[in-house]
């Protein structure tokens, strides 16, 4: 699946060169490699190998670019409702596009996200009511 995400944003990339954010704890150097292997130059690749989550990703995401009128996130297809659920939370204006979800997996990974796009859409209402009745 990763590399069905690069694809797509080495696509997206030489569409239009921009900065590209490899985002997450452990895949953030892999995706470097895989990124100037195929042209990508140093100084466009902005590794953010922090992030844990969706909502980390983002987070850590923007705070590289705060002034960037969006930020365009590629992510596995069956990925893009909860990337979207968490960038409208967090007030990070996003062009998501979805890359393909290889066919081995998506069984697999639909599955999941019948349990983890409600699970993120509860939190985001938690954390928005825990702000408005507690100011936090």
């Amino acid at each position: 699946m990763l590399e069905f995400r690069l694809r797509k944003a080495l696509q997206v990339w030489q569409a239009a060169p921009a900065p590209l954010v490899v985002s997450g704890s452990g895949e953030a150097e892999v995706m470097a490699d895989w990124l100037l292997a195929r042209g990508v130059p140093e100084a466009s690749i902005v590794k953010e190998p922090q992030a844990r989550s969706t909502n980390e990703n983002l987070e850590r995401s923007r705070a590289l670019f705060p002034e960037a009128e969006y930020l365009t996130v590629v992510t596995s297809s069956f990925h893009v409702p909860r990337t979207r659920v968490w960038a409208w939370h967090l007030a990070i204006p996003v062009r998501v596009i979805a890359a393909p979800t290889p066919e081995t997996s998506r069984m697999k990974n639909y599955a999941r996200e019948v349990v983890a796009l409600p699970h993120s859409v509860t939190r985001v209402v938690w954390r928005r009511f825990v702000r408005r009745v507690f100011g936090r």
